[in-house]
């Protein structure tokens, strides 16, 4: 009777792991509509391809194709980690590329490499680097679009002040920080209506529901909204449960119904 009890945990145990695996490997884009009252409308709308936390994962042409329509990709940080090869990772930057211009931020996984060749990988391949520092798009009749980023808050890197130092006041910004902490830095005043993260996974395994992290999501904040991603790849092992990987197709607007 024992040994039939242990082969039955040992059958839940592998496929358990096989299901964790499995769902570690799916390639999820979650699309949403974000309406803005102070979006300039003279932008129309525009649609931005949002990425984090990609660590040892492949991007595929295959997954690449599904997506289309895009003006903006913002690679929110832990492109990359220790052991991963630079050509590997110069692939997924040469897949992201075909969907548009590509900003990137740091996050406290592309530090474990050798980050002056990750730096000069970045710029061979044309992604702007948001390195506490920002990037104005303005319409032809003047209004302003800025993407805000800072570098990584685990290893005090950040320089908010700096990043908003030549921004706009009455341009529309959404900031994008690896690291979700960034909203306790800033107030109403500095008129950041979005904030884009990543970084904790969404738990990444989480047990009936309880996990190291809150799963990530949309969050009205009294002074601004932020989306914290559950991220594309996985940390220490590669294995999820109940947060399954996701990337993003946001398309910013002012109206809810566009």
């Amino acid at each position: 009777m024992i040994w039939i009890l242990l082969g039955v945990v040992a059958l839940f145990g592998v496929s358990l792991l096989f299901y964790m695996n499995k769902q570690a490997t799916q390639e999820n884009i979650m699309e949403q509509t974000l309406a803005f009252p102070d979006f300039p409308e003279s932008f129309g709308k525009i649609r931005i391809f949002f990425i984090s936390d990609i660590h040892k994962r492949k991007i595929n042409s295959e997954f690449i194709d599904k997506i289309s329509n895009i003006d903006l990709v913002i690679i929110g940080g832990d492109l990359t980690e220790k052991k991963v090869p630079l050509e590997q990772v110069s692939e997924n930057i040469k897949q992201l590329k075909k969907l548009g211009i590509v900003f990137f931020v740091w996050g406290n996984n592309d530090y474990e490499v050798d980050y002056h060749e990750l730096d000069s990988l970045l710029l061979h391949h044309g992604v702007k680097i948001l390195d506490n520092s920002s990037y104005l798009f303005e319409s032809e009749q003047g209004h302003m679009l800025e993407l805000v980023g800072v570098d990584d808050m685990v290893h005090e890197r950040d320089e908010l002040e700096t990043a908003l130092e030549e921004t706009k006041r009455d341009s529309f910004k959404i900031l994008v920080s690896h690291e979700p902490e960034i909203v306790d830095k800033f107030t109403e005043k500095e008129k950041i209506s979005l904030v884009l993260s990543g970084h904790t996974h969404g738990g990444q395994i989480r047990i009936f529901g309880f996990g190291p992290h809150e799963r990530g999501g949309l969050t009205q904040m009294h002074h601004t909204t932020q989306l914290i991603s559950n991220g594309f790849g996985t940390s220490l092992v590669p294995l999820r449960l109940g947060a399954p990987p996701e990337t993003h197709i946001l398309t910013i607007t002012t109206r809810a119904d566009a």
